[in-house]
């Protein structure tokens, strides 16, 4: 019986060896504390600090060619205030992001009109991938097996929307153990079909509490569906410090 019970395990060992383990490397995180670290780490990387502003460029096609927009970006925590300064037409427009909710305004409007944050923008970005990320509290993450990214080491997690206010439903996420910031991301519909695709870069260096963190320079968004098209945004000159909260008020937006 012990001969058998024996063969019995190696069997089951070598047809299932994933099973032991659940996601097939120990390393995974498992506990809500540990995932909501990364997560927030990562956030931090992508502009979810207590105060932070940058430019931000996006050109469809060809990362060398002139911009085709640009905007004055102010964040703090999860609220965003974007304000466009290119082309010449835009210059002014602004979009304002505070709880979760998105408005648009341009001179001349009576009011703000609420739009969605997955509405897109220009090319393959959307008005949410000009905001700071709040992954940590938009999505519920599960986490997959560890991979390996461009020769990094990475945590990668299944993000799910909790609601529909979130700028993708779905998206698997890849975050350097070493660094704890975003390499790459895909985005899914509901469904499940992936529709585009993102690199991160990071060259940017900001100072938080007196510790350097690196700061997002840079998102490669490829269009999974039509192929061959890409949108890059390039993050510039970012600054820590205090941004007062006239900035956020929707009632201010036309200031």
């Amino acid at each position: 019986m012990r001969i058998i019970k024996l063969i019995s395990t190696v069997v089951w060992g070598m047809l299932f060896p994933l099973t032991l383990t659940g996601v097939g490397n120990c390393n995974v995180p498992e506990d809500p504390a540990s995932i909501h670290r990364i997560l927030q780490k990562a956030d931090e990387s992508r502009g979810n600090l207590e105060g932070v502003e940058w430019l931000v460029s996006i050109a469809v096609g060809n990362k060398k060619r002139n911009n085709s927009m640009g905007y004055m970006v102010k964040s703090r925590s999860f609220d965003t205030l974007a304000t466009a300064t290119l082309p010449a037409k835009d210059k002014g427009n602004k979009v304002l992001m505070v709880k979760g909710n998105m408005w648009f305004y341009k001179p001349g409007l009576s009011k703000p009109v609420p739009i969605a944050r997955r509405q897109k923008l220009i090319g393959t970005a959307a008005y949410g991938d000009i905001a700071a990320t709040n992954y940590d509290e938009d999505y519920v993450a599960k986490p997959l097996a560890d991979e390996t990214f461009q020769g990094v080491d990475c945590y990668v997690f299944d993000l799910k929307a909790k609601t529909s206010k979130a700028t993708y439903d779905r998206i698997k996420y890849w975050i350097s153990k070493a660094d704890l910031i975003g390499l790459r991301a895909e985005y899914y519909t509901v469904s499940g079909r992936q529709f585009k695709s993102a690199i991160m870069h990071y060259h940017n260096i900001v100072t938080v509490e007196n510790t350097t963190r690196p700061f997002i320079s840079e998102i490669d968004i490829q269009d999974e569906m039509m192929g061959s098209e890409h949108t890059f945004l390039t993050f510039e000159k970012p600054k820590i410090g205090r941004i007062p909260n006239h900035y956020f008020n929707i009632n201010l937006l036309r200031r």
